[in-house]
């Protein structure tokens, strides 16, 4: 129901009171619609203001479609009577700022207040809309990859960069787990300049900590220890660098324990101080391995296949490997080589590499130059063959320059065996 204002001259009961309580009424009813206005209720809005469009029958019209209120309360200055009445007459003094009511537009309002809508997941963009969509992926508490962190970790991409391959750290246990606590400028960079001191290449960076991310947790003082250690004991830079490459485990070692480890190899297998430096620049993982099956294959050399001292140290010094191959390798091969070959002790500790040629592959051969009537293994007798080419030449090489013979008939000889 709308509210409208009867005539002045019809209202004889108007005061003071009155006029004030009805100008708060219509301050009060703005203030609400343009409160709904801000929330974007744009049809309850129109219905509501409709209700207040209030019309002066005699001399002016006020609405709440933007005029002010000033212009009913400047006609009125004192409440008109009815002359009957016995009322006094009052004066209305109103102040300005009471009497004026806010502008609010009804006749356009804006569809859109805030801003687009947000989208519909039901409705379908365009391919370079979806390539402007941020996602927020958040980090995992838990995976089986690294590659779920690159991203958010700034030591895993530069680990990467340097060549780091992660896939192989992380199959290790806890090591995820600690590298990712690591701050590349704190904790990895101080290290990658020791190394780089040490006299590792930058393509020799990454390879060293796959193979051993552990040395990230050791402190640097103990690093440069064992370092100068090695230096006390006469070994060149050249030959450091060379050790630290091949046998990264090598740092970790305290230097009671790298101690302990020369003076084992020194004195298992008689050596002078400069031949041992030779053995470990030469096969540094014998140091960082395990010593049980070093110690056991000694005892086999010895007791089992006979050689002597002499003899021992001549193979490790020439081939250092053969003191960590399984045992029965050696004894089968040792079997093969010594009895059915036919060949002497000291004639195999001169071409210890025969132990590290595979085993069919020695038969295989000897067999094809028995058929060929040339298996002679005496170097005072012509034709001679010395264990060297029979194991380490190629195919090609060996039928050729041993055999005198061509690779299709070394095939066609293998296919009756």
């Amino acid at each position: 129901m709308a509210l409208a204002v009867c005539r002045i001259s019809r209202c004889p009961l108007l005061n003071l009171s009155n006029y004030v309580s009805f100008s708060n009424t219509i301050r009060d009813s703005a203030a609400i619609a343009q409160t709904i206005l801000k929330r974007k209720e744009t049809a309850q809005v129109r219905h509501f203001v409709s209700q207040f469009n209030i019309i002066d029958t005699t001399r002016s019209c006020i609405s709440l479609s933007g005029k002010r209120f000033a212009q009913f309360s400047t006609q009125i200055e004192t409440p008109v009577c009815h002359p009957d009445s016995n009322l006094p007459s009052a004066s209305l003094h109103l102040k300005q700022e009471n009497a004026v009511l806010p502008i609010i537009q009804t006749e356009a309002l804006p569809e859109d207040l805030e801003g687009a809508p947000p989208l519909s997941p039901l409705e379908e963009i365009t391919e370079n809309e979806a390539a402007q969509i941020e996602i927020d992926i958040p980090i995992p508490p838990e995976s089986f990859s690294l590659r779920d962190y690159v991203d958010r970790s700034e030591t895993l991409q530069k680990l990467v960069l340097l060549g780091v391959d992660l896939s192989k750290i992380e199959r290790r246990p806890n090591v995820a787990n600690f590298l990712l606590r690591l701050d590349f400028e704190k904790d990895v960079s101080k290290v990658l300049f020791f190394l780089k001191d040490v006299g590792l290449e930058d393509n020799q960076l990454g390879q060293f900590l796959t193979k051993n991310p552990f040395i990230l947790s050791e402190d640097l003082d103990n690093l440069q220890k064992r370092v100068a250690y090695l230096r006390i004991k006469k070994f060149s830079k050249e030959a450091i660098s060379r050790i630290v490459a091949r046998a990264p485990y090598l740092l970790n070692f305290s230097v009671e324990r790298l101690d302990n480890r020369l003076g084992f190899f020194q004195k298992e297998l008689g050596l002078s101080a400069e031949k041992t430096r030779d053995l470990i620049t030469r096969f540094p993982r014998m140091v960082t391995g395990s010593l049980e099956p070093i110690r056991e294959n000694l005892k086999v050399f010895e007791i089992e296949l006979g050689f002597r001292k002499n003899e021992i140290q001549h193979i490790a010094l020439r081939v250092p490997r053969i003191l960590t191959n399984h045992k029965n390798r050696l004894t089968e091969t040792f079997d093969y080589v010594h009895n059915e070959m036919g060949i002497p002790h000291h004639m195999i500790a001169k071409f210890p590499q025969v132990f590290n040629t595979k085993h069919l592959r020695l038969k295989e051969r000897h067999q094809f130059l028995t058929f060929l009537g040339r298996a002679t293994y005496d170097p005072l007798q012509p034709n001679y063959v010395s264990l060297d080419r029979l194991a380490s030449l190629p195919d090609n090489l060996f039928c050729e320059e041993v055999a005198k013979a061509t690779v299709e008939e070394l095939e066609t000889f293998l296919k009756t065996l």
